[in-house]
């Protein structure tokens, strides 16, 4: 079975195909339920980690264990800076503020 946070994952990436093939009717629905699952996958990530006994100490370091090497697998190179940027929070022990979203 799928965990949590493989299931949060791919409803990600299915929300940013649906993006990106939109049409000017659905874009932004389309965008914000990209949006939301993102941020719902960064709350998985957040979970995860906190349950990890041998939590990394750098990005570099959280990049490189298995469940996040397999996501780097397979995100698209447009996503990968946002993604580095939630996972490095989540490893310095920060929380973004609402507001500070990628509005």
């Amino acid at each position: 079975m799928k965990s949590e946070l493989e299931k949060a994952f791919q409803t990600m990436l299915d929300n940013w195909e649906r993006m990106k093939r939109s049409v000017e009717d659905d874009a932004e629905e389309d965008a914000d339920q990209f949006q939301s699952s993102f941020y719902k996958l960064t709350e998985q990530l957040r979970d995860w980690f906190g349950q990890r006994q041998d939590q990394p100490k750098s990005l570099d370091e959280a990049m490189q264990t298995e469940e996040i090497s397999r996501m780097l697998d397979r995100l698209p190179a447009e996503l990968l800076l946002n993604f580095e940027t939630e996972l490095e929070l989540i490893v310095e022990g920060q929380q973004r503020e609402e507001d500070a979203r990628y509005d």
